[in-house]
């Protein structure tokens, strides 16, 4: 069984060592990917090597709305034999030993080192540049080692990541309509209700954009990657121009300005107001009604303000969206060479 959506990027197109054990639906796999043999991949698992490789051991297991994932001027993503990850966690441009165990709502950020057998407990946060040793289990935000894995533990939680993902999310991965053509929306993403997309927005794969209630707007230039999930119940969402909402964001009915970064992992609650140029960090949650002022980096759980926007994080920013602009053009002409 394949993934439901393979993409070349460039000239590197994704290379299984042997057929996957079994492949979800709407799972994606682009670009310069190298899987090992019996792998797993759950619904809407996304790897994504676009500038840079993913290589993953024998044995890999990505469960359902995680997503693999590289910084694309900087590094790749390196993961050992019998890596398990469990429900809507990220990889992002680190290395991670042999059996190792990532379980449900992790985020391990880029340039972090995790070694063999250790364990990353539900919910944590892995800062960039993080060497965590083998052998412990880490909790927290920042992921900090709260004590030895015994003998035998990482193989029985690995199993317990493995069980809970017996049961899929069943994801609606049926095309979705014309668009703009200066707009891309992935295959696998899923788009319903009132849905608006100005010109040059991207919504990556496996996406869900649900506007149960009020509508969502995406400003132009925006993009929105993979695996986040919008849904409106209230009065909806607007995101405004040249702003990013990086992997498994969550966001209910809320306002985000113009050229702000919504970090990886990150979620907005109901009732959020965020100004023009803000920067939301990994894995930060903001409390309902918050207003998040503009000029400013924001972290934690909840948010607070961390630091100033100085000028070398709005260059990153702005790099950020420039560079989506481009996969945006690439991916929607690799989709439609596809289709056609």
């Amino acid at each position: 069984m394949n993934p439901e959506m393979t993409l070349p990027y460039g000239d590197e197109a994704p290379r299984f060592e042997s057929r996957p054990v079994w492949c979800g639906r709407g799972s994606t796999v682009i670009g310069a990917a190298r899987i090992g043999a019996q792998a797993w991949l759950g619904d809407a698992a996304v790897i994504r090597a676009d500038g840079q490789p993913v290589t993953l051991g024998e044995r890999f297991w990505l469960g359902h709305r995680s997503t693999v994932h590289i910084a694309t001027f900087d590094q790749g993503t390196t993961c050992g034999d019998r890596v398990t990850v469990g429900r809507n966690s990220v990889l992002h441009a680190c290395l991670i030993g042999s059996d190792v165990v990532v379980e449900d709502d992790v985020v391990i950020l880029d340039g972090a080192t995790i070694g063999d057998g250790a364990v990353i407990e539900a919910g944590a946060t892995v800062f960039p540049r993080s060497d965590l040793p083998g052998g412990f289990a880490y909790a927290g935000s920042p992921a900090k080692a709260i004590r030895p894995v015994s003998p035998g533990e990482a193989a029985e939680r690995a199993e317990r990541v493995r069980e809970r993902s017996a049961e899929g999310i069943a994801p609606d991965t049926e095309p979705p309509g014309e668009t703009d053509p200066d707009v891309f929306v992935a295959r696998t993403a899923r788009l319903r209700g009132r849905v608006g997309l100005g010109a040059g927005a991207s919504v990556l794969f496996c996406c869900s954009l649900e506007a149960e209630a009020g509508p969502i707007v995406i400003g132009a230039d925006t993009n929105i990657q993979d695996n986040t999930v919008i849904r409106t119940r209230g009065e909806g969402v607007v995101i405004g121009r040249d702003t990013t909402v990086a992997h498994n964001v969550r966001i209910a009915d809320c306002r985000i300005g113009a050229r702000s970064l919504i970090g990886i992992g990150a979620t907005v609650a109901p009732g959020t107001l965020i100004a023009d140029d803000v920067m939301l960090a990994a894995g930060s949650t903001t409390d309902p009604g918050q207003i998040l002022e503009s000029g400013h980096l924001w972290g934690g759980r909840p948010a607070r303000i961390l630091a100033p926007l100085d000028a070398g994080r709005r260059a990153t920013m702005l790099r950020i969206v420039e560079g989506y602009c481009r996969h945006g053009r690439d991916y929607r002409r690799a989709q439609d060479e596809m289709a056609g």
